[in-house]
């Protein structure tokens, strides 16, 4: 398993952290801002065309959004409406051939998280990564699953909600790559006791693959899991005796940090939204 490390490099294309300078965010230099990413509070004068809330949804444009409300495939909470010119409230429950849409454009946003970063959506005194992505959209954005406050790297952020689920359930198997630094060298019979699994607390872990970090000292190891339990990996090393000094995801779910520095953000491809919903 090679290095595939590319956080501290960075071409300055593409969105960055929303940083047009191109200053490297892995100096600590990154403008961080309180995100303002919460819902408005909704009043019932704010009321849109049905037609537009469809198309708001990304599902089709407005004019078809109107051929599909005439033959009945629109439900607002839970009836089904045929009328041209029909306003909803964004509060309302609008299904599109039975699924829940919103009124928002779906949006993927792929950070690559420092340390010393807190992975809520919650307001708090400490830093949270909802500050790195302040700049990354107007809507609300979640991040899919957690990495811990100093566990590093690849964190995604979505407003779509059923892609959300779908990444954190535990049955679709989301493919991870972690680059593990430990206190010390990791002996031989402890190698193969975590390939061959580890029963802890949680239940029998067993990983995907486990290997030493070509070129590097016998301290970093790789480890691939599809497992969705947080902090598995550091738990892991706890129960045989050895201290995780640096913990960092370099591939979640086919992504990865190419060209994408320590602290920055950048938009999915549309091949890369793709690729993840065919998981």
């Amino acid at each position: 398993m090679s290095r595939g490390d590319n956080s501290g490099k960075g071409n300055g294309r593409g969105r960055q952290g929303g940083n047009p300078k191109g200053k490297s965010y892995a100096r600590g230099n990154a403008p961080l801002k309180k995100s303002n990413n919460t819902l408005k509070k909704v009043s019932d004068s704010d009321e849109i065309r049905l037609n537009k809330f469809v198309a708001n949804s990304g599902v089709c444009s407005r004019r078809e959004a109107d051929l599909y409300i005439q033959t009945g495939s629109v439900w607002v909470n839970g009836k089904p409406i045929t009328e041209m010119g029909y306003k909803v409230k964004l509060t309302d429950e609008v299904k599109f051939d039975g699924r829940l849409i919103t009124p928002h454009k779906k949006e993927y946003v792929l950070l690559n998280k420092p340390k010393g970063f807190v992975t809520s959506t919650s307001p708090e005194k400490t830093k949270t990564v909802m500050d790195l992505v302040a700049n990354a959209s107007k809507n609300l954005l979640k991040p899919v699953g957690r990495l811990e406050r100093n566990t590093t790297g690849l964190l995604l952020f979505t407003n779509d909600t059923d892609l959300e689920k779908k990444l954190t359930h535990h049955k679709t198997g989301v493919r991870k790559i972690f680059h593990v630094e430990l206190d010390r060298n990791l002996k031989f019979e402890d190698f193969q006791k975590i390939e061959k699994g580890i029963k802890l607390e949680e239940g029998f872990i067993q990983i995907d693959e486990i290997s030493y970090i070509e070129g590097s000292p016998k301290n970093e190891i790789g480890i691939q899991l599809m497992s969705s339990k947080n902090g598995i990996v550091t738990k892991l090393f706890e129960h045989l005796t050895y201290n995780v000094t640096k913990l960092d995801r370099v591939i979640f779910a086919g992504l990865t940090k190419k060209d994408l520095p320590r602290g920055h953000w950048r938009i999915l491809t549309e091949q890369e939204v793709i690729n993840l919903r065919m998981m």
